[in-house]
Formats: structure tokens, sequence, C-alpha cells
């Protein structure tokens, strides 16, 4: 059975979130939630975790996993990104949005994905989520928690332990997330492409 964190969402408890990620550290699966839904994050390269994600979620080897960063410092280890797009990013991060860029040569080893040539990145607005990143250091590989079938993430913490618990290492309730997933924007070439809408405002990204 998954460990269980009670976290304040506005004023996160370090010793929990220590807790927390040294599970990560450890090889673990967490559930964690973000400014849109709950995610499953696990340590980069973690080969056993990752498979244990695509097998909880029924993912194939096509589906992109998410490189979730605390903010922008390490963007250029893992995305070819020139001073345009860093710039649209910088605008918009932290907040509800997942960017696909051009993934570095980095990219393939970590993500262990050998043809991988693009990558997915988040920056959250949220500070359970901040406070894992700050403390891991690195990103956290992570999916959006939508159980097979269904279409929305998952937004209680206890739902996911009765449903997932015996197949994470850690649930962390934060409390209710907002229910609608992430906007993706495809910045590999500009102008940006939407490839979905959602919480995060599109505007900037069509004018």
């Amino acid at each position: 059975m998954s460990q269980f964190f009670q976290i304040h969402p506005e004023n996160p408890q370090q010793r929990l979130i220590d807790q927390a990620v040294q599970v990560v550290r450890q090889g673990g699966v967490i559930a964690y939630p973000t400014d849109s839904g709950y995610a499953l994050g696990c340590h980069l390269g973690e080969k056993k975790a990752i498979d244990r994600i695509k097998k909880l979620r029924a993912l194939d080897d096509k589906h992109n996993f998410t490189l979730v960063c605390a903010d922008l410092s390490d963007i250029g280890t893992y995305a070819k990104v020139d001073n345009r797009v860093f710039r649209l990013l910088k605008a918009h991060t932290p907040g509800a949005y997942t960017f696909i860029l051009n993934a570095s040569t980095e990219v393939p080893r970590l993500l262990l994905h050998p043809k991988r040539r693009s990558i997915g990145v988040r920056v959250p607005d949220h500070s359970i989520t901040l406070g894992l990143l700050e403390t891991l250091n690195q990103p956290l590989m992570s999916v959006t928690l939508i159980p097979v079938g269904e279409e929305l993430p998952m937004t209680d913490a206890e739902d996911i332990r009765e449903r997932y618990g015996d197949q994470l290492d850690a649930v962390i309730d934060g409390g209710a997330c907002h229910l609608e997933p992430t906007s993706v924007i495809d910045l590999r070439e500009l102008p940006p492409t939407i490839v979905r809408e959602g919480r995060g405002d599109l505007a900037p990204f069509t004018g």
C-alpha cells in the first residue's frame, strides 16, 4: 500500500516534501497535485518506474512523457530553444500549459526513448509541485493521471488512493485540483500550434 502524505496546498510542510522526494529518489512512483489535475511522477531515466506508469495508464511508446520543471533555468539541457521561443516560455510560466519543444541530444538517454525528437515541458503554478521540484533539484518525468477510458484527470487524492494505492509508492493529498487539463502548445516551429485547448489561456498563442 502506498504512503499517504497530506500536504498543505499553499504552505507545504518541508518535512513531508522531503519524505515524498525520498520516495522518488528511491525509484518510486508518486501521484501529486498540480494546477490542472493530479499527475504521476518519477525520477528521470528510472526505467522500472516509467514502465509502471505506462502500465497504470495503459500508454504505448508513442505517448510523450512531460518534464515538469521548477523554472526555465535548465531548459537548455532538455530542449533546443531560440530567443523568440524562450521569451514566449518566460512570459507564460509558471502556468497551466504543456509546451512541446525540440529535444536536446540529452533527451533520448534521459527518457529512454532512442527516437524521441520532441519533449513536453511544463512549469506548474502549484506550491506543492514547486516544493517537490526544488527539493529534488531536477525535473520530474510525468504524465497526467487520467484513468483508462476516461478523458479528465483525477482531482481527489482519496479517490486515487482507493483506486491505485497498490500500484503507487506515495500519494500526496494537496486538496482538490482543477479539473481541466493543461493547454498543449507546440513551439517547435513558430507561429505556435495549438494541440489541445485546456486551462491555459490560448489568446497569446493565436494572435
